[in-house]
């Protein structure tokens, strides 16, 4: 019986990938591990951040839309992104340094039983730093070139909070077929972990009636979830069609393997292998510096190349 190991990347809308490259890796102290275009519409940058590999548990990733419009927040939607730092004393740091940045950000506080920091990029985008005690994915790598001290640094994904109108249907979704374990739940918000007592695949949902969110700079397009391997994506196929959810099939991305669905109130999951990962085709001294393309996209590279906007290094 295959259960889901933790969050493996988070996939948001970006209007301007500059921007967004000095946000996640200058401000926020990510590794650029991947520098890539949309699989599915070349045009588009793709970009990934994480720990020194981009190991899964720690990607977050952005298609760079140049010509998307605001979001309008509402339910039905993904809305924000926990990470992980290491201590009390990282969120006095953090705090400090949003504010050397002008980076947007509440007062140290409480989120989902855990010590946090709220805090949203330049395109709204939400995010929270939340205290790990500990807890962190096991195979996480400190980023020696990282402009963030270690102590500090982001260890990757923790708590992912997803906001829907029906409540107890993603609920059955997430405890009878995937099999999270429900730890919380009051009237309107319930937290689930993939893995018990840990926070790395932790989803806290709440219930919010009204309008859908219209999604985009600064929106959360998908939530991939970890699966081992080839192996266990071809059961969790089987277990998605099984309870009535299309299912797209099992999709190559080269980097790993996937498939998408939507549960019952419109949330696109992602089920993402393990492996192989981002180098597969660099180097870890060099990862992520040049526009890396898929084998199948290669002998497009002069158009793709031609259609992009260059990504300024600072």
């Amino acid at each position: 019986m295959y259960t889901i190991s933790g969050h493996h990347h988070i996939s948001m809308i970006t209007k301007d990938a500059k921007q967004n490259n000095h946000f996640y890796r200058d401000v926020l102290g990510l590794r650029r591990v991947k520098m890539t275009v949309n699989q599915d519409d070349p045009s588009m940058y793709h970009l990934f951040y994480g720990d020194k590999t981009g190991s899964a548990g720690t990607e977050l990733s952005f298609f760079e839309m140049p010509f998307v419009g605001r979001t309008y927040r509402g339910t039905n939607a993904i809305t924000k992104i926990g990470l992980l730092v290491p201590s009390e004393e990282s969120l006095t740091y953090w705090k400090a340094r949003f504010e050397e940045y002008g980076v947007q950000h509440g007062e140290i506080s409480e989120y989902a039983n855990r010590v946090a920091l709220q805090f949203e990029d330049s395109e709204g985008l939400r995010m929270v730093l939340l205290v790990s005690n500990g807890e962190k994915v096991e195979h996480w790598e400190s980023w020696e070139r990282s402009n963030v001290p270690v102590e500090h640094q982001i260890q990757g994904m923790g708590s992912v909070e997803i906001t829907v109108k029906r409540l107890d249907k993603l609920a059955r979704t997430l405890t009878e077929m995937f099999r999270f374990t429900e730890i919380a739940r009051t009237e309107d918000e319930a937290i689930f972990q993939s893995v018990q007592g840990e926070v790395f695949g932790e989803i806290v949902v709440k219930y919010l009636d009204g309008p859908a969110e219209k999604p985009g700079r600064g929106s959360i397009h998908h939530l991939a979830i970890r699966a081992k391997d080839d192996v266990e994506l071809a059961y969790w196929d089987e277990q998605i069609r099984a309870r009535g959810f299309h299912s797209s099939g099992v999709v190559d991305r080269y980097y790993f393997k996937s498939l998408y669905f939507r549960e019952s109130n419109g949330i696109l999951f992602e089920i993402a292998t393990d492996g192989p990962g981002f180098t597969i085709d660099g180097d870890i001294k060099t990862l992520g510096d040049k526009l890396d393309l898929p084998p199948f996209l290669e002998d497009r590279r002069t158009e793709i190349e031609e259609n992009l906007k260059p990504i300024e290094e600072n």
